[in-house]
């Protein structure tokens, strides 16, 4: 299985972005997948998921509002579009995906998640 996150950039606070996760050998509609940020020394930080089965939304208190997970089954995507970014915003961004919503871990730990992407870098100027 691989994810690969892309979408990426440096863009000016008040700007908007759109991540997109790609996937070989996993279904994005049977599985939950989630947002993870993270900046270097600090640990990763969780940003939002939409959960396997019902998929069900939740966002990190910091992003909702401003941010819209979405997931394309026919394209077998998963889409992170962040508006009003705030240079707080600016981390590497991970999408990950696990075989399950529960597994002694909630959506929110990383430690969930059986596979990952690479990153993506955001940057959002002052």
């Amino acid at each position: 299985v691989q994810l690969q996150a892309s979408g990426g950039g440096l863009v000016q606070a008040g700007g908007s972005l759109r991540l997109s996760c790609a996937t070989s050998g996993f279904t994005f509609s049977s599985g939950t997948v989630g947002w993870f940020r993270q900046v270097i020394g600090r640990e990763r930080e969780f940003v939002s998921a939409v959960l396997r089965g019902d998929g069900r939304i939740y966002y990190t208190d910091s992003v909702k509002g401003r941010f819209t997970i979405s997931r394309d089954n026919a394209k077998n995507m998963v889409f992170l579009q962040m508006n009003s970014l705030k240079p707080e915003d600016t981390a590497v961004y991970f999408c990950a995906a696990a075989q399950e919503s529960w597994r002694g871990f909630a959506y929110y730990e990383p430690r969930l998640y059986d596979y990952w992407g690479q990153g993506t870098q955001v940057t959002v100027s002052s």
